[in-house]
């Protein structure tokens, strides 16, 4: 060999261009394998071996990646992970980067998620227009969950503070195992076909947990019951961060339990709040209106004349056409008598039989005139009687009503707000009047 075309290189050199070659040559890649002599170093790096029936790896999962990983890994575990091929330089060892970590199970499960999901949505289960509209003022809401986990418990306190008159029914079910599936498909059933006291909304919830756990919220048949519901149905399954079949088929999702309670429930303070400014509002709407009827009877009162008046004005017209008619016909018969005595007639007894005839007969018409005249003024006056006794405040007092105001001030009183305990007050009855002091006050509520 010539001496001359040898270029000699380092073991580091060599393993520094090995690792170069290795992670530019291969990309991100999915792995699955069984995890022996797992180890967690005090610096939180995890490093284990992945193998198989035929061949093994070195693994390692930093600090920064191995912290999202929601279980926690142990000899003899099936697992997928994905990561990167690289070298590590120290000991010339080939390994694996692992970037992501997931156990078989989980990663069986998720492939099976992903397929229904698919599935329901082109089948159009997720969209929005099927989604139904939640009441505003819920009275009756039904809580599929388990009896025992901590979720019941934290919808039960949010709604005991904002709402307590709410009534919750809990239908109890398994949330996870064999039976779970059938007892919240069958629960779902009962919810929607309960007549005796009807159910206004749905709340679907339990408490967080893994993948498995959570899988039979994940399931076709709790989705086409969640589909086919009639009534209003809110999810709320696991925490925050976890999201399920079900969660896309409700009609709302909510990230936790107590989140669902806040979103289905009024605010009992705010409606208090709203119903003491109504009670306010129409307290002052009834206080006005009165004091406007007030002011208009007081105006109708000045107007109206009482009939006498205009009874007596009608009387003393009477006299005096009774008294202009007398002097008329007193002027007639002077004038009668003045010609008669200076016309020499051959007997005036006939003449003036005639003339007292019907001067008798003019008295007995007038007679009939004023009569009738006094009978329609006293039909007028009997109306109009009538009327003001249907607006007199006398008329109310007869009928054992009475009128109370203040003894001091004279200021009629509409109210008990408007008194006080120990002030004094006049009422005025049918006849007379009572001063009173006062020693209880009741408000109306």
């Amino acid at each position: 060999m010539n001496e001359s075309n040898r270029r000699i290189i380092s073991v580091s050199e060599l393993n520094k261009h090995a690792k170069r070659l290795l992670e530019s040559e291969f990309p991100l890649l999915f792995v699955e394998g069984e995890i022996s002599n797992f180890a967690r170093p005090r610096s939180g790096h995890w490093y284990f071996t992945l193998k198989d029936d035929k061949a093994q790896i070195r693994c390692a999962m930093f600090k920064n990646r191995n912290q999202t990983v929601k279980f926690e890994p142990k000899d003899g575990q099936q697992v997928i992970v994905r990561g990167r091929i690289s070298l590590y330089e120290g000991r010339g060892e080939f390994q694996m980067i692992a970037e992501f970590l997931e156990d078989f199970g989980d990663g069986a499960l998720r492939r099976a998620f992903d397929k229904l999901k698919d599935s329901l949505q082109a089948e159009g289960l997720f969209d929005e227009d099927r989604k139904k509209p939640l009441p505003a003022m819920p009275s009756h809401i039904a809580v599929i969950t388990s009896t025992q986990g901590a979720a019941i418990r934290d919808v039960i306190s949010v709604v005991r503070r904002r709402f307590p008159a709410l009534r919750l029914s809990i239908l109890p079910v398994q949330v996870q195992g064999e039976e779970s599936v059938a007892q919240i498909v069958e629960a779902l059933r009962f919810a929607n076909l309960y007549s005796k006291d009807p159910f206004d909304l749905v709340l679907l919830t339990r408490g967080g947990g893994s993948l498995e756990d959570l899988w039979s919220f994940n399931t076709e048949p709790v989705a086409r019951a969640i589909s086919a519901s009639r009534l209003p149905i809110v999810a709320a399954i696991g925490h925050e961060s976890d999201v399920s079949i079900s969660d896309f088929v409700a009609d709302l999702r909510a990230p936790t339990p107590s989140a669902a309670a806040e979103l289905i429930t009024p605010d009992g303070e705010v409606i208090t709040d709203q119903l003491n400014s109504l009670k306010r509002r129409l307290k002052l709407s009834v206080a006005q209106k009165m004091q406007d009827d007030l002011r208009e009877v007081g105006h109708l009162k000045r107007r109206l004349r009482h009939p006498a008046h205009h009874l007596n004005e009608l009387t003393q017209r009477l006299d005096d056409l009774e008294g202009r008619l007398n002097r008329s016909v007193q002027n007639i018969l002077s004038r009668g008598q003045s010609r008669l005595s200076t016309v020499h007639l051959p007997s005036p007894t006939a003449a003036l039989a005639s003339r007292r005839q019907r001067l008798a007969n003019l008295h007995e018409k007038l007679k009939i005139v004023e009569q009738n005249h006094r009978r329609d003024m006293q039909a007028r006056f009997a109306r109009i009687s009538g009327k003001l006794d249907a607006l007199s405040p006398l008329a109310t007092l007869q009928r054992g009503f009475a009128i109370v105001s203040n003894a001091e001030t004279g200021k009629v009183l509409l109210n008990s707000e408007e008194i006080n305990t120990g002030d004094r007050i006049k009422t005025r009855l049918n006849k007379g009047s009572v001063v009173a002091t006062v020693i209880e006050r009741e408000d109306t509520p």
